[in-house]
């Protein structure tokens, strides 16, 4: 018998008002994966936490959770999903184990098991020689750990993320993802997580992309990138239209216009810059070939670059979120 999956998401849509958040939304994540939502600001990842989160119930369609409805179950829901907020949640004032202690209460965790769940997060999470020290003394780095202990307290069977890597220098991003592929395996964690960094999440065992509210592309970050024809060419010139009239009239190609970008995508890259050279040089600044990436799948799929995605106003999903 085929395992529940971990989390179903059917026909899902959200409006603010006028603004569509989610436009009907549809897919579901495999018990052990790590899957990243990716996509700019106001993309509609904020929102789809929160209705993962129990924030916020679903206008339209459904969202299942280990089996449960997030709607009609939300209690079932709550307590087997660990949650951790872009904003920070934990109390600067308190200590480590103070901020810990008290999460635990909140799940009806006390005495001696309290006791064991923390240290054990301590000792997991690199924190156990800092249990004392007030968080508002911490690093970034530390605080994030500090939150996902928060996250992680209760042994929850889905974890979810919004922007875990928010503030994180380099170093504490890695040491991030040491720590998750180290839960997902050990622990069986799903981790569900939002992102809007592009190299963050190709990490990813699998991604949804989205872009203003719709879903543009689901798959593994290998396999939507081997999507695209080859290579990718871009030429960078002040007159986009030009050069892109002079390539389709010359070597009957149909390149796309993105700002003050020519973009092509050709099975053999190298060659095709041999015969574009002579045609365009003294029209265009640079000429440069690449391997796919996934902005590059996102481009394929919306027409745009993925920061010129971003809203002029914010997401309202992100104005409401609590801090």
């Amino acid at each position: 018998m085929a395992q529940t999956p971990a989390v179903e998401i059917q026909n899902v849509s959200f409006r603010y008002g006028s603004h569509q958040a989610l436009d009907d939304v549809s897919l579901s994540i495999a018990r052990g994966e790590i899957f990243v939502f990716l996509g700019p600001n106001g993309s509609g990842k904020t929102t789809l936490f929160r209705l993962l989160s129990t924030l916020i119930p679903p206008q339209q369609g459904t969202i299942r959770i280990l089996g449960h409805s997030v709607t009609e179950e939300s209690l079932q829901v709550r307590r087997q999903i660990g949650v951790v907020f872009q904003a920070a949640s934990v109390d600067g004032k308190l200590s480590v184990w103070e901020n810990l202690r008290h999460q635990g209460w909140l799940y009806g965790l006390s005495g001696a098991h309290l006791r064991e769940r923390i240290e054990e997060m301590l000792q997991q999470l690199g924190l156990a020689e800092r249990r004392d020290q007030a968080v508002e003394k911490l690093s970034g780095g530390l605080r994030r750990r500090v939150e996902l202990a928060k996250g992680l307290l209760h042994r929850p069977r889905v974890l979810l993320m919004d922007e875990p890597s928010t503030g994180l220098d380099p170093a504490a991003r890695s040491d991030l993802w040491n720590y998750l592929e180290r839960i997902r395996r050990q622990q069986q964690v799903t981790v569900v997580m939002t992102t809007h960094l592009l190299e963050e999440a190709e990490k990813a065992d699998r991604l949804a992309i989205l872009d203003r509210g719709r879903l543009v592309a689901l798959d593994t970050p290998g396999a939507l990138r081997s999507q695209i024809g080859g290579d990718i060419v871009s030429l960078q010139c002040e007159d986009p239209q030009q050069v892109a009239r002079i390539i389709e009239e010359k070597l009957q190609l149909t390149p796309a216009v993105i700002d003050h970008t020519v973009r092509l995508e050709h099975p053999q890259g190298h060659r095709l810059v041999s015969e574009l050279a002579p045609l365009v040089q003294e029209y265009v600044r640079s000429i440069t070939v690449g391997k796919p990436t996934l902005e590059d799948v996102f481009i394929q799929r919306t027409g745009h670059r993925f920061w010129a995605a971003e809203p002029t106003q914010q997401d309202p999903a992100q104005q409401e979120a609590p801090a």
